[in-house]
């Protein structure tokens, strides 16, 4: 299936309501399943991974055989809560997720006792875990801290639960550090506490508090929305409910970036306003994006779809994402006769870190973008349809995060079709 994505005007004035946050209905998911009171969880996001958790986290107590399809959170969190169960399980996902390493979480649940099996390719899924003697008998393991961050926050949830608490000391450069800060805020609110000294963060042997929980809305959908900001003209007021300035989520660092494209967030108690600011926007946009990996695509079409020429750093994750990103916005941002390009070693040798440079202005001529099987590349690239007619492949991926994107858009004046 293809969609044709189509806008007459530059205008963007309306209201939008924002699914709940995935990453954060994922976390207090698990957290509910390891707490032994029940408590209600309001405005849970409605995406594919969550949905998905929700249906194998309930079958726990029957099930045999999890597939957890391609929800890469959602798989990260179920091999940890699946060691701490009795009986052998297997959890298996789609071809995707079979090329995603999971060796990282799997070495460091080992240290912690779990019985873990390989059923195919060493270090990939799909996983037979089966039941652990003395888990959590040792409590200082190492994790490498310069992949994903859901092994660590998986690791997080069940500390507080095992006999002896846990020390988890993280080993060399950490990426994503907002998210393990989301996580250890969110156990705040359950009542869990802990310590993070240099690069070891502990959690004593202590209850879960059950209490009822309200999702805040999901700043990387939001950042869909300022993109369109971006490109809209002098005629441009949007309300997006549900997003909070004290946020728990490191993409609400999008309102930030975009001040320097010219679009302004107005903060109110549960929701924000975006308008033009009147400032020019600047010639060049820098970002690591070390902490908010996730609107990467976004800002690499702001600076296609503007022209403005970019310098982006901390991809490192990327690569091992839905798809390789890094690969794949370059394959699309190319139809545009724009260029992302990986500067040679010697320009980051004393920094360290891979840096990337965004050339060229979009140029449009019906452009037709495949997604990988990647949400973000279907609604990263989405509002360029503002400057000419834009076809999108396989367009039902938005689910992964955000089921009601296409319908949300059109309310906005988008034609989809």
């Amino acid at each position: 299936m293809t969609y044709t994505i189509t806008k007459s005007n530059k205008t963007i004035q309306g209201e939008i309501t924002l699914d709940g946050s995935k990453s954060i209905s994922n976390r207090v998911l698990l957290i509910k399943a390891l707490c032994e009171n029940d408590f209600e969880i309001k405005n849970i996001s409605t995406s594919k991974d969550t949905t998905t958790l929700q249906k194998l986290l309930a079958q726990v107590a029957t099930g045999q055989t999890f597939d957890a399809g391609a929800a890469g959170t959602t798989y990260r969190f179920m091999t940890a809560y699946l060691s701490t169960q009795s009986g052998t399980q297997v959890l298996t996902g789609s071809a995707r997720m079979k090329q995603r390493p999971i060796g990282i979480l799997v070495d460091a649940l080992r240290q912690l006792g779990a019985k873990i099996d390989y059923l195919e390719n060493e270090a990939y899924p799909p996983l037979q875990i089966g039941e652990a003697t003395n888990f959590g008998q040792n409590n200082h393991i190492q994790i490498a801290a310069n992949t994903s961050s859901q092994y660590i926050s998986a690791l997080l949830m069940l500390a507080p639960t095992l006999p002896k608490g846990l020390d988890l000391e993280l080993t060399g450069k950490i990426v994503s550090r907002s998210y393990i800060e989301m996580t250890l805020q969110t156990m705040a609110y359950f009542g869990i506490e802990h310590t993070w000294n240099e690069q070891t963060i502990s959690i004593k042997p202590q209850p879960y508090q059950a209490k009822d929980f309200t999702v805040e809305a999901d700043w990387s959908a939001a950042s869909y929305y300022y993109a369109m900001a971006a490109f809209a003209d002098q005629d441009l007021n949007l309300k997006l409910n549900g997003l909070y300035e004290n946020s728990l989520q490191g993409d609400a660092i999008i309102a930030e970036m975009m001040e320097k494209f010219g679009v302004k967030t107005i903060f109110k108690e549960d929701f924000i306003y975006i308008k033009k600011s009147g400032e020019k926007r600047s010639p060049m946009f820098e970002w690591d994006f070390l902490l908010c990996p996730d609107i990467a695509q976004t800002m690499a079409v702001v600076c296609a779809g503007t022209g403005v020429q970019g310098l982006f750093t901390g991809l490192e994750t990327l690569k091992i994402k839905e798809t390789d990103r890094i690969q794949a916005l370059q394959n699309e941002l190319q139809k545009l006769q724009v260029f992302l390009s990986k500067l040679p070693a010697k320009f980051s040798k004393r920094s360290q870190k891979d840096y990337y440079m965004l050339e060229g202005k979009a140029l449009l001529d019906e452009p037709q973008f495949p997604t990988y099987e990647d949400h973000r590349m279907a609604m990263a690239f989405a509002p360029l349809a503002m400057l000419g007619d834009i076809k999108i492949e396989e367009p039902k991926v938005v689910g992964k995060s955000y089921p009601a994107f296409w319908e949300d858009i059109q309310k906005l004046g988008f034609e989809v079709k």
